[in-house]
């Protein structure tokens, strides 16, 4: 009776993780990796995203309230221009080359003119990015804001 205390012990000593625990460990833990570096990527895109439109939107509303300030007469010669560039200003930290901006002014009725503003970009994860500001400018002033994003 005095070996079989000290048999116990020794055998649970002796016993180790099998081949195939060790696998089932390593691939889980695998996982685990994959998953953490997968929604960090996504985090990271999510900020630089909402970053450019944030961005393309601060252009669009600076190009907007430069509009306001126009008479009938000068956005009549604007549109008889065409669709025009938009300058979009040099920021720190933003990389402002990669945004274009456009202005084009149609006529909706006789006393009625429809302002798009268009900001085109390249996302962090290589898409392509659209954000459009559509005015209504009466001869009486600037209303109807609409806004889509792509």
């Amino acid at each position: 009776m005095r070996w079989a205390p000290a048999r116990r012990t020794r055998d649970r000593r002796r016993r180790a993780f099998t081949i195939i625990e060790v696998m089932v460990a390593a691939i889980v833990l695998v996982l685990g990796i994959t998953t953490a570096i997968t929604t960090l990527q996504s985090g990271l895109q999510a900020i630089d995203t909402s970053r450019h439109y944030t961005f393309a939107s601060q252009v669009m509303q600076s190009e907007l309230e430069r509009l306001r300030l126009k008479s009938w007469s000068q956005l009549q010669t604007l549109q008889d221009s065409g669709e025009n560039t938009v300058a979009v200003p040099a920021v720190t930290g933003t990389d402002t080359t990669a945004f274009t901006c456009s202005r084009v002014i149609n006529d909706l009725k006789t006393d009625m003119k429809e302002i798009t503003v268009i900001s085109n970009w390249h996302g962090y994860d290589g898409r392509s990015h659209t954000l459009r500001f559509v005015t209504r400018y009466g001869k009486s002033g600037l209303y109807d804001y609409f806004y889509t994003a792509h």
